[in-house]
């Protein structure tokens, strides 16, 4: 299959020529695998090949199911394939090689898609860029001086280039809207405990989440089908829809209540850009019958975040020691990055009195934000503080990495904090040419109304045909 081909469609639309019989499993995965060849030298997005694995299992049973013969990507986190490295983006891990599948895998597998690698992702997702020592640095395809945003950055950069019409990322504090947002994606992050990540344990107290990056929203919606299956003794976990979220893709939203702010929630103010798109997408929004105001998000930012910061750190320091109980030896500050080691040693720190006023912080935060919901259906602001920033520009000098970080992202650690889900889209670009996120928050366990409002925005304002050319 010509890329040119390839590219026009979306995972739904190849699992379809699959199904007909138009073109084979084989077939689609020597021209995912190509594509990796051409663009992957200059993005770093790939950072571990099985393609060989992939075409003596693609040979071996054909793939069934959905999504029967699309070729997929792993990211380097959070996702167990047995007999391969999950490094975390560390050398830490670079020899943590699982026995078995976690449970999103095995349900990748039943939904039929043909994994072929893994993408780059920075030390345990620490970071909304991906420049990992160990893995080295992703770039993003609209312009490779610039970062795919993090921690799913290999994912969005595969997909922004063409490698793979969607990939499977995670999110924590924005890792799935974050480099969606940079690389012009539709990124959902969904209602905390809708996606088990069975065998590990939760993620942040709660506040990680996984699911993919998209080009369409139907691929999104699909995927997030095949893997909301409860997983026994998961600590959070939401039943399957009684619709499935593919059915809402399509569907009229209805005349929703849409409450919209310009405010960069974590930061002092978004560059202009982002602030006009953030206009912009509420006219639209307006234009399609919605009733749009203006709103202010309530609730104490500043304790949410400094708790979700020791949340973070505790969890880093019990990583950390218990590689160090696995080793026979305590890891120290030459085995791992410098932001880990600082957030290592914060975690150290934090007393288990600490940490459960910590969580009674966040889950105040939580009730004080799901009062807008009372009046409202879906939150808009913007996805990120500016268009994607110059690889380095973060990590150049660690005295500025807080406030740049919140400079960066300072809209969406909120709504994992929340448990609300939340999703970006691709509905803007810069004046050169970045694409620009638009973030869209719903209630609790309400992704449905996401989907069929992002199916809305997807007609109004199309965006699968404007590609990074690279």
């Amino acid at each position: 299959m010509k890329f040119d081909d390839y590219r026009k469609h979306d995972a739904v639309g190849l699992a379809g020529l699959v199904a007909k019989g138009e073109v084979s499993a084989g077939e689609l995965l020597e021209t995912a695998v190509a594509r990796m060849a051409e663009v992957n030298p200059r993005l770093n997005a790939v950072t571990l090949d099985l393609a060989d694995r992939a075409r003596k299992e693609t040979a071996a049973a054909a793939p069934t199911g959905p999504l029967a013969g699309v070729p997929y990507l792993l990211k380097d986190l959070g996702a167990l394939l047995a007999g391969t490295p999950t490094t975390g983006g560390s050398a830490l891990w670079k020899d943590n090689v699982p026995a078995a599948d976690s449970a999103i895998v095995t349900a990748y597998k039943q939904a039929g898609l043909v994994i072929f690698g893994k993408t780059n992702t920075p030390e345990f997702g620490l970071m909304p860029v991906t420049e990992p020592d160990f893995l080295g640095v992703c770039r993003n395809p609209w312009d490779t001086d610039r970062t795919p945003g993090g921690s799913s950055g290999g994912a969005a950069s595969a997909v922004a280039a063409g490698i793979v019409p969607a990939a499977h990322a995670s999110d924590g504090g924005g890792s799935i809207r974050t480099p969606a947002a940079a690389c012009g994606l539709f990124g959902m992050k969904p209602s905390r405990g809708r996606v088990s990540f069975a065998p590990l344990g939760e993620g942040w107290g709660g506040a990680s989440i996984q699911h993919a990056v998209t080009r369409s929203v139907r691929d999104s919606a699909v995927l997030l089908d095949a893997v909301c299956r409860p997983q026994s003794g998961d600590p959070y976990y939401l039943d399957a829809p009684a619709t499935p979220f593919a059915q809402e893709v399509g569907r009229a939203p209805g005349r929703l209540r849409i409450g919209f702010t310009t405010a960069a929630l974590a930061a002092p103010a978004l560059d202009p850009e982002c602030a006009q798109a953030v206009l912009d997408a509420a006219k639209l929004c307006e234009s399609l019958g919605h009733i749009v105001e203006e709103v202010t998000v309530s609730g104490d930012l500043a304790a949410m975040q400094a708790a979700a910061g020791d949340v973070i750190a505790a969890s880093v320091a019990a990583t950390l020691e218990a590689e160090g109980e696995k080793r026979g030896r305590a890891v120290t500050a030459d085995d791992v990055e410098l932001l880990t080691w600082a957030m290592a040693r914060r975690g150290q720190q934090v007393t288990g009195a600490s940490y459960v006023r910590g969580l009674a912080a966040i889950h105040a935060y939580g009730r004080a934000v799901a009062e807008l919901f009372k009046t409202y259906d879906v939150l808009l602001l913007s996805t990120l503080g500016s268009p994607a920033i110059p690889i380095g520009w973060l990590t150049e000098n660690f005295e500025t990495y807080a406030p740049r970080l919140f400079d960066f992202m300072p809209n969406t650690q909120a709504f994992n904090n929340t448990g609300q889900p939340a999703m970006t889209v691709p509905l803007s670009w810069s004046t050169s040419g970045l694409p620009i996120g638009l973030q869209f928050v719903a209630g609790m366990a309400n992704e449905a109304v996401l989907f069929r409002l992002a199916g809305q925005l997807e007609q109004a304002r199309p965006w699968f045909d404007r590609v990074a050319e690279i």
